[in-house]
């Protein structure tokens, strides 16, 4: 071999096997050869960004791979290609793929609402202010659909336009990184992809719950990039109080800097919402039907879009307009699914509670604390917050005059206990199911 092409092009197939899939596609698939003298490979990368985290991070394992090649010692150096006029290119919405970012998930098409109104400032102040890491770290958390992978990717588009470099990752693609670092001696490479981030951007961190190792490497990268001042970012779908699979040491750290939660969408959250996701389709809704959508407690936004869109291609389909029949016709199949406590639906969960404990539902709305009946008062209040549209002080106020402060303990309590016992979990869960065929 002693085409600088053709030994390049061998060496890409030997990467594509020893690095994961999105690492190969992130930072060797656009790669090329250069020039090879004898003595130094040249390899070209699409932007400085790669370019310097091949050299930082991937140097020893390029060596090692072509001299296997070649069979010969040889200097491995990068330059970027991409590059016009002498000048570096900085960083764009097409720099901002190449870190995994969803270009629909920005500040601009993100619907600020009651129950986010705190996380989405946090996230905006952070966007912009990265360098100096004011909330440190940042921690959103939400139940699913809610919004905070959204606020997440706005974050990371943001820092890459202002000429940041984030690194972008799952908790369950970071504990598969680990492991496979480990079983391929690549240690050092992992440790320092991650560490030399200016933003480390880490979506559902609960995935590594249980998992000692890789929480062991997560606590170090976590103290070093904090102590370099460096901004982190996290998402859970519970608060660190509510994640005992989790070391004590990364709970407390999480709390150092800002927690923000987002909440179910209100009834004008969803409404605008409706009308946003309407207007980008190029879609008109009429009054009734905005109403009927918007009216429904959708506990998850994702929900709420996807009703929205099965209707709008059930309309395209049928090359018909939007009506109330054609939009209940077009997710009569998903609507009871997706909008289980509607309406009178607390009575029903109340119901549900009482008979999976063998009570009844004025034992749950007395006063009595023995501990059975306490739990059930409890599995009522987490149910109607994961489910209902209701505020934890109408919540409250639902289950015998009970504060706000009760009702969130509650809740925190029943996730520790679900997490703990898979007996109580299965217990939950099936009314939930319950719940969910009502």
């Amino acid at each position: 071999m002693n085409s600088a092409t053709t030994i390049w092009q061998a060496a890409l197939g030997e990467f594509e096997l020893q690095v994961s899939r999105p690492n190969f596609r992130t930072w060797f698939k656009d790669t090329t050869a250069l020039a090879y003298d004898g003595e130094t490979f040249l390899v070209g990368a699409p932007n400085a960004f790669v370019a310097e985290y091949l050299e930082k991070t991937q140097c020893s394992l390029i060596e090692k791979t072509l001299i296997g090649l070649i069979h010969r010692s040889v200097n491995v150096r990068f330059k970027v290609v991409w590059a016009t006029d002498g000048e570096t290119p900085r960083p764009g919405n097409d720099t901002a793929a190449l870190y995994g970012f969803n270009p629909r998930y920005t500040f601009d098409n993100f619907v600020v609402g009651a129950g986010n109104r705190l996380a989405h400032a946090a996230a905006l102040g952070v966007a912009r202010h990265v360098a100096e890491a004011t909330y440190n770290p940042l921690f959103l958390y939400a139940g699913p659909g809610l919004g905070k992978t959204h606020l997440l990717h706005a974050i990371g588009q943001e820092a890459v336009r202002r000429g940041q470099r984030p690194v972008y990752v799952s908790g369950e693609q970071f504990t598969r990184e680990f492991v496979e670092a480990i079983r391929e001696r690549r240690a050092d490479d992992f440790r320092a992809r991650y560490r030399a981030a200016d933003l480390l951007m880490v979506d559902d961190i609960h995935a590594i719950g249980g998992k000692e190792q890789t929480q062991e490497c997560f606590f170090n990268t976590f103290n070093e990039l904090h102590n370099a001042g460096r901004q982190i970012i996290i998402t859970s779908d519970r608060s660190p109080r509510e994640m005992p699979l989790l070391e004590e040491r990364l709970r407390s750290r999480f709390a150092w800097g800002l927690m923000a939660d987002i909440q179910p969408p209100d009834y004008e959250t969803r409404r605008a919402i409706l009308l946003a996701r309407a207007e980008d389709a190029s879609t008109e809704l009429t009054p009734d039907v905005l109403e009927m959508l918007a009216g429904e407690a959708r506990h998850n936004i994702r929900e709420l879009e996807g009703s929205l869109n099965r209707i709008i291609a059930y309309a395209s389909l049928l090359r018909a307009e939007v009506t109330t029949e054609l939009a209940c016709q077009a997710i009569k199949d998903i609507s009871p699914h997706t909008t289980p406590l509607t309406l009178g639906a607390p009575d029903l969960a109340l119901k549900l509670v009482a008979q999976s404990f063998a009570l009844t539902v004025d034992d749950i709305l007395g006063r009595q604390r023995n501990k059975e009946i306490a739990q059930a008062r409890q599995v009522a209040m987490y149910l109607l917050k994961q489910y209902g549209s209701q505020s934890l002080a109408e919540i409250g106020h639902l289950l015998g005059g009970r504060g706000a402060s009760t009702v969130s303990h509650a809740c925190e309590k029943i996730s520790r206990d679900m997490e703990a016992s898979p007996v109580f979990r299965r217990q939950v869960e099936d009314i939930r199911q319950k719940l969910d065929s009502k």
